[in-house]
C-alpha cells in the first residue's frame, strides 16, 4: 500500500471548482491541509524515495517540491484565487532557477498528468538546445524513440514552427527538431489513477520512462544564460544583459 488520494480529497477540489473563493477554502481549510496538502507531501517523499535509483540529482525536499495551491493573478484576466488541482516539480539540483528541465506531476479529479523536460524554455534555453542539436540530433532521436518512452508518453508535438528558427540553417537533418519550441513529453492518466493503490508506482514508472529525455535537455541547458525577470515590467530577460 503506497500513499495516494482520497474521495474526499476530489470531493474538495470538485466543490472548489464551484466555490473558488477565500470564504469557501477559508471554511474547508482543514481538509485541504490533511487530504490534499498531507497527502501530496506523503506522495513526494514516496517518489523521492524512488528517484535515487535513476533519477537522483532531481531530488527535492516534499515542501519545496509541492506548489501553492494559490493562483498568481497579477497578469490574469481569471481573477480566481486557487487552482483546482495539485502539483509538484522535481528540476534539476543546481538549475532550479535556470529553466533547466524535470519531472511534474499534477492531480486533478478530470486527469492526472505525467511531465518531463522543458514545456516553456526561454530563449537562452531554446537556443542553447538548439544548438545541441546540431550535432546531436541523432542521440535526441534515438531517446524520443525508446519503446519504454513511446509506451507511456503521448505522441511527441513540441509546438514547432513552421520554418526553421532564425539563425539557423533550413536545410539541416535536425531542421525538423531545430523548430520544436516546447521540449516536454506528457504521459496522461485518469482522476481516479490517484485514488489507486498504486499511485506511486505508476508516476514512478513514467518518472523512469522520461528520464533519458531529462538528462540529454540539461546536458545543454547547464550552460544556458538563466532568464531574469524585469519587476517593473514583468518581461523576462537573459541574465547579465542590459533591460
Amino acid at each position: 500500500m503506497g500513499p495516494h488520494f482520497s474521495e474526499q480529497a476530489f470531493d474538495f477540489l470538485e466543490e472548489l471548482e464551484h466555490r473558488n473563493n477565500r470564504a469557501w477554502f477559508d471554511e474547508n481549510k482543514p481538509t485541504y491541509e490533511t487530504e490534499l496538502k498531507a497527502r501530496m507531501l506523503e506522495v513526494i517523499e514516496a517518489v523521492n524515495s524512488r528517484l535515487g535509483a535513476f533519477a537522483a540529482d532531481y531530488l527535492r525536499p516534499p515542501p519545496k517540491a509541492m506548489l501553492r495551491i494559490y493562483r498568481d493573478v497579477r497578469f490574469s484576466n481569471d481573477k480566481t484565487p486557487y487552482k483546482t488541482h495539485l502539483a509538484a516539480s522535481w528540476p534539476r539540483q543546481g538549475l532550479e532557477k535556470a529553466g533547466g528541465a524535470g519531472f511534474f506531476l499534477q492531480v486533478g479529479v478530470h486527469g492526472v498528468m505525467v511531465a518531463g523536460g522543458a514545456y516553456s524554455p526561454g530563449s537562452p534555453q531554446l537556443r542553447a538546445i538548439r544548438e545541441y542539436l546540431l550535432e546531436h540530433h541523432e542521440q535526441m532521436r534515438a531517446v524520443l524513440a525508446n519503446a519504454d518512452l513511446l509506451r507511456v508518453a503521448e505522441p511527441f508535438d513540441g509546438r514547432p514552427l513552421l520554418r526553421a528558427p532564425r539563425g539557423f540553417p533550413a536545410e539541416h537533418p535536425a531542421e525538423d527538431l531545430l523548430r520544436v519550441r516546447s521540449w516536454a513529453q506528457f504521459a496522461l492518466l485518469p482522476g481516479d489513477a490517484a485514488l489507486r493503490e498504486d499511485f506511486v508506482d505508476v508516476v514512478v514508472d513514467r518518472f523512469r520512462a522520461l528520464a533519458a529525455f531529462v538528462d540529454l535537455l540539461n546536458v545543454p541547458l547547464a550552460t544556458a544564460t538563466p532568464l531574469a525577470v524585469d519587476a517593473a515590467s514583468g518581461r523576462r530577460r537573459a541574465a547579465g544583459s542590459r533591460p
